[in-house]
């Protein structure tokens, strides 16, 4: 089974950064596409960004020239720097996977546990 762990949240100011990693894990041989989806207290979960493994990218355009997401295939991670951080990007960063090829054959998506991400005024 795919298992994704986050890590890279935390506290900081406004204008601040931090930078999220996820990593995957459990006999993968290919991951179609990963991405950052997040959930603001209160609010339903939205994308944030997202990379295929050819290194197309998404970005909502509430985060596009504040955001990177870059991926590293053979080490199946996926990662998010943030920039110029807004007391509005506060939420639970989710990691996702879609499209998993593993030793036991595909997974349609996968998701991580969350990394939680809070940005002060």
């Amino acid at each position: 089974q795919v298992q994704l762990v986050e890590s890279g949240g935390g506290l900081v100011q406004a204008g601040g950064s931090l930078r999220l990693s996820c990593a995957a894990s459990g006999s993968i041989f290919r991951i179609n596409v990963m991405g950052w989806y997040r959930q603001a207290p209160g609010k339903q979960r939205e994308l944030v960004a997202q990379i295929t493994s050819e290194s197309s990218t998404n970005y909502a355009d509430s985060v596009k020239g504040r955001f990177t997401i870059s991926r590293d295939n053979a080490k199946k991670t996926v990662h998010l720097q943030m920039n110029s951080l807004k007391p509005e990007d506060t939420a639970v960063y989710y990691c996702r996977a879609w499209g998993v090829i593993t030793n036991k054959g595909y997974e349609d998506t996968a998701w991580g546990q969350g990394t939680r991400v809070t940005v002060s005024s």
